[in-house]
């Protein structure tokens, strides 16, 4: 049986035990699974059942399940318990980790968990601590094996042999000269298949740039994707080794900016799925409230050509094919550009090119569904001037759309405002009103 079906019968088990109420059943099932699948199963449970299963999860599994959590599901269990539960908990993971929970906990319990642990752990989390958890100083675990260039690769295998386990995703070790400044790597790989007897100098990699800590995690992000990595050593702004970025943590990057991403298209910002209606509500009535601004900007519009619209009702019929092309259009480029921006594709040599690239497909789309567009118009209510009103706002809007879908989500970001959150509803605006200003300002220029 493979893996995949064999937790799906789990997950029906709990399931049909919760709904049955024999809380035995659950602990034996959530004992036998992996610590993220149980993690998966609450997070995935409606928020009555979620405490219940937390409940239920042995003392042995609670570091790591933790840690397999959504923040904001993490903190709820972990503020209900003592510091001496807390330190116990943290004290199994990773600094990286720990750091990443210690910082979305109040201050005073922070403090408090730094204060029971020794001064050997308490020295590793604090160094953590002093980045933010978007930089790679706050993705980094100090966790490291280091080795001196002058060693030969017998003595270092020795060395190795004496830990009873290595860090988890050492594929290299770090070298480093008497004051722990980084000096180079040294692949596991080739430590195992080179002679025992040459030096660690002579078999190191130098071209290997390290990290710095104050790099931004998107762009950590992206040097993993494009060369490969596995770990990264981190370092500080005089090049002294302070730790090391592996892959788990860089998956965690991807993963929260695609989750971003996406819910700020949509003006959710972060929200869980679970989470109750008086959380869910507020935060969606916001954007809600915006929008509902913006459409009475259109309806403004639209009110200033009350008089036209009365003597051509059809002008009423055909108004929101404009807005909506324009909408559509706006939103394809918008998307491309966020896109982009999120793989690190933008900078100053390519911005102009990206701008006048959708400002032509802007035009030649314009200029296509304007023809389409007015040949059904003037079919339909039997009128060439109409047809002609609506192809020259269809291109007039689908030409904006292109341009402002590209020029928008550049300014947003050099103004520090995030173009996934704020873009799509400035761009809706904008299409709404050029669409209506030039459908109806044409329409009554014509029918005047």
């Amino acid at each position: 049986m493979n893996t995949a079906t064999n937790v799906q019968k789990q997950l029906s088990r709990v399931d049909r035990a919760l709904r049955s109420g024999t809380l035995a059943d659950i602990a034996g099932v959530i004992s036998e699974m992996s610590p993220g699948d149980v993690a998966h199963l609450i997070n995935t449970s409606p928020p009555n059942y979620r405490h219940v299963l937390w409940s239920l999860v042995d003392d042995e599994q609670e570091a790591e399940v933790i840690n397999e959590l959504p923040e904001d599901l993490r903190n709820a269990f972990l503020v209900d318990l003592q510091p001496e539960e807390l330190a116990e908990i943290v004290g199994q993971l990773d600094d990286d980790d720990v750091a990443d929970i210690l910082q979305e906990l109040p201050e005073e319990v922070t403090s408090l968990v730094l204060s029971i642990m020794d001064d050997q752990d308490r020295a590793r989390i604090e160094a953590v601590l002093g980045f933010s958890d978007d930089v790679a100083g706050g993705l980094m675990s100090t966790d490291t094996i280091t080795i001196r260039a002058d060693l030969t690769l017998d003595v270092v295998l020795r060395y190795l042999r004496r830990h009873s386990e290595i860090p988890q995703n050492t594929d290299s070790l770090i070298v480093v000269n008497r004051d722990d400044a980084y000096v180079g790597l040294l692949p596991v790989r080739t430590l195992l298949v080179s002679d025992p007897n040459v030096s660690v100098r002579e078999m190191m990699i130098t071209s290997r740039e390290p990290i710095p800590a104050g790099m931004e995690a998107a762009e950590v992000a992206r040097r993993f994707e494009r060369n490969d990595w596995i770990s990264a050593p981190v370092v500080d702004d005089v090049g002294r080794l302070l730790g090391r970025i592996t892959i788990d943590d860089i998956v965690d990057v991807i993963r929260e900016e695609a989750d971003h991403s996406l819910a700020a298209l949509a003006g959710l910002g972060e929200e869980d799925t679970f989470s109750s209606i008086v959380q869910t509500a507020p935060r969606r009535a916001i954007w809600l409230g915006i929008n509902l601004a913006t459409a009475f900007l259109a309806a403004w519009v639209i009110n200033l050509f009350q008089g036209t619209i009365e003597k051509v009702v059809a002008l009423a019929v055909l108004m929101p094919i404009v807005a909506s092309m324009g909408g559509i259009a706006g939103t394809q480029t918008l998307t491309v550009l966020i896109r982009a921006f999120a793989m690190g594709h933008i900078n100053d040599r390519n911005q102009l090119w990206l701008i006048g690239r959708e400002t032509a497909i802007g035009l030649i789309n314009g200029l296509l569904w304007a023809i389409v567009v007015s040949a059904a118009a003037a079919m339909w209510f039997d009128d060439i001037r109409l047809g002609a009103v609506i192809a020259a706002a269809m291109f007039i809007n689908l030409l904006t759309a292109g341009t402002t879908g590209a020029l928008l989500p550049l300014a947003l970001r050099r103004l520090g405002i995030d173009p996934a959150l704020a873009g799509g509803v400035v761009l809706t605006t904008i299409t709404d009103v050029v669409g209506f200003l030039s459908f109806l300002g044409l329409a009554t220029l014509l029918y005047g």
